[in-house]
């Protein structure tokens, strides 16, 4: 799934499924939805590349929001290794709780 895409010299980010938006309209909760489908596995992204964007609020928020999600997907195994560690004790704690019968 790509989240975000340069197409006719400006930047846009995904909102559902097969829309996108231009990046200058882009909210604090549209932010997030993209953090979260970042640490999937299908997550992709146009390289930042400022010759192709035009628009300089675009080419601004474009690069912030590449590296940002970029380096998210990029570090998602390692999030999901220490949430799988700080919850190993108590989950081995109650399958090795002993039987009362």
């Amino acid at each position: 799934m790509k989240l975000l895409k340069i197409e006719n010299n400006q930047g846009l980010y995904l909102v559902n499924d097969n829309d996108y938006a231009f990046l200058d309209k882009i909210t604090k909760d549209d932010l997030m939805r993209l953090a979260e489908h970042s640490l999937n596995d299908d997550a992709t992204f146009d390289e930042f590349d400022e010759g192709l964007i035009k628009n300089e609020a675009h080419k601004i928020i474009y690069k912030s929001v590449y590296d940002k999600l970029k380096e998210l997907s990029e570090r998602k195994n390692e999030f999901r290794d220490e949430y799988e560690r700080q919850y190993l004790k108590e989950y081995e704690k109650y399958c090795t709780v002993p039987s009362t019968r």
